[in-house]
């Protein structure tokens, strides 16, 4: 039977159970109950506005979200974002997704530390980051009840230090590959958290670029 958290009936089919099971082998407790409290408040979003969204994609972008900071999942090179979506991918595949659908996902969670973008996408894409938005950020905190808040993190609790915590997550899951953080806002993690980290300048690398003017 599916759980019902301030409202929102939490998806329980085959695929959803299965997600949710790799959530838990594979990340901690902050990072899964995260993940679950990024659907919640994306599906009171979608609520909220009128939205015509697919919880079950909601539920799998929301859930594979963060699982690019993992070591089992966690490339040489690439964006962590695009390391998730890349799992999200592989695993929605497997369970004969329509294309269409996978990309919807594979996008929500490639774009989901780039804002200003994906509110203007699918319902999908948008609900992903507006759910990520509100858990890190506190964006449209006041848009939610008390009674929507509280029953939230009853069920999925945000730890004592969850700032400072969800911070050292992404430091770590992006201080070997500080390039990717590039034109996103993972640059911002670097900079407090690794003394060694040098940002990159946009106008520099023009200036330093190979074009003669």
């Amino acid at each position: 039977m599916s759980d019902i958290i301030a409202g929102i009936c939490v998806p329980d089919s085959a695929i959803a159970r299965a997600a949710t099971q790799l959530v838990r082998d594979t990340e901690d407790d902050l990072i899964y109950n995260h993940s679950r409290r990024v659907f919640l408040w994306g599906a009171l979003t979608g609520e909220r506005h009128g939205l015509k969204y697919d919880p079950e994609l909601l539920y799998l972008g929301a859930m594979f979200h963060d699982m690019g900071l993992t070591e089992k999942y966690s490339s040489p090179d690439l964006r962590f974002e695009v390391d998730g979506a890349n799992a999200a991918r592989d695993f929605l595949k497997s369970y004969g997704v329509p294309e269409r659908a996978v990309d919807d996902v594979w996008t929500a969670i490639a774009l989901h530390t780039t804002p200003g973008i994906p509110e203007h996408m699918r319902p999908t894409i948008a609900l992903v980051t507006a759910g990520v938005e509100m858990d890190v950020l506190g964006v449209d905190y006041h848009e939610f009840t008390q009674e929507q808040r509280d029953h939230v993190c009853v069920h999925h609790p945000r730890e004592k230090n969850f700032k400072e915590n969800i911070i050292e997550h992404f430091a770590n899951g992006i201080v070997r590959k500080p390039l990717t953080t590039f034109g996103n806002v993972k640059a911002d993690v670097l900079a407090l958290k690794d003394k060694n980290f040098v940002r990159q300048n946009f106008c520099s690398i023009i200036f330093g670029s190979a074009w003669p003017n």
